[in-house]
């Protein structure tokens, strides 16, 4: 790319090279070969080359052809380098926070009247995290991954934004629970909680991983692994659980048992109606050390024409506006 640029470069400053010989060469002969007859058609002309007038006309000529000849070449050139796209590089190295964050959704028939709102609380969470990797798991006899841990804040939106409309249902079985009832009972949280921390990729990083667990804790038949036995797996894979209730302040037994379950993995639980809970979620998850980490190095090359674009259009202005008063 830059070898080509320089070819057109070249190339162009040829250009005005060769024309600016060229007029030099042809204006030699014309003066070298001249008739002294034909030198001057009027009577007693050299009188009329001597009043100071003519020669200030002459020299007021000249200048501005000479003007004409330099303020073309120039335009030349700056056409040349614009042809030839001249360009700059920038080295950027992405950076990203080392923290990831799943959102885990209890989608069983028990849930269905506050999902919108807890959907409504993660859509809410976005607006207060930068550079996090956030990832979607629902669940109910079955849990499914949603989309995995990603950092593109437009595909999280799009994709909460269609759960939502999913609940505007008249199917038997919506889109949302599609694959989430391939088990035995309903709101299995063990299960959902295991595989929501499960999603977390790259194990051997050093990075800060949370759940974000809402559920009502209403479970219909045996899970694979209780409540308890799952929150010791996220303990042990040092992923923290933040657990939203919407039954927080009905029913005590349940709201202390996902209390105590979340904050057996140095996490804690909130109420989904709690005007603070979007805010202690957040700074919560952000108490938590963030290393940051560097992606790959990558040269940016971007077109940088614009002083000669200026240059380009003054000249032929200039070289306009020359023009037209030698004309006159």
């Amino acid at each position: 790319m830059a070898l080509a640029n320089l070819w057109v470069l070249l190339a162009a400053i040829g250009v005005a090279v060769i024309a600016i010989a060229l007029g030099l060469v042809l204006g030699l002969r014309r003066g070298g070969h001249a008739d002294p007859a034909d030198a001057a058609r009027i009577a007693r002309a050299e009188r009329l080359r001597a009043l100071p007038s003519f020669r200030e006309a002459l020299v007021r000529r000249t200048v501005a052809l000479t003007g004409i000849l330099a303020i073309g070449v120039i335009t030349v050139i700056a056409a040349g380098v614009v042809a030839a796209r001249p360009m700059s590089s920038q080295t950027i190295q992405p950076v990203n926070t080392s923290r990831d964050i799943m959102l885990c959704l209890d989608v069983s028939g028990s849930m269905s009247e506050v999902d919108v709102e807890v959907l409504s609380v993660f859509e809410e969470l976005l607006e207060d995290f930068e550079g996090e990797r956030i990832g979607l798991t629902i669940f109910n006899s079955s849990p499914v991954q949603i989309f995995p841990l990603t950092d593109d804040y437009d595909f999280i939106r799009g994709h909460l934004e269609t759960m939502m409309q999913s609940f505007d249902y008249v199917d038997e079985i919506p889109e949302h629970w599609v694959g989430t009832l391939n088990g035995n009972g309903a709101s299995l949280i063990g299960d959902g909680l295991a595989a929501c921390t499960m999603g977390f990729d790259r194990p051997d990083d050093q990075r800060s991983r949370s759940v974000i667990f809402a559920t009502d804790n209403e479970i219909n038949g045996a899970s694979i692994v209780t409540l308890e036995e799952a929150a010791a797996f996220a303990a042990s894979k040092d992923v923290r659980v933040f657990a939203l209730n919407p039954v927080q302040g009905k029913d005590a037994d349940v709201s202390a048992e996902l209390t105590a379950a979340a904050e057996a993995t140095g996490g804690a639980a909130f109420g989904l109606r709690d005007t603070t809970t979007v805010a202690d979620i957040v700074d919560q998850v952000q108490e938590q050390e963030a290393t940051e980490l560097r992606g790959e190095a990558q040269i940016v090359w971007t077109d940088t024409p614009n002083l000669w674009i200026v240059v380009l259009m003054a000249g032929l202005l200039a070289f306009i506006v020359v023009l037209w008063r030698v004309r006159l």
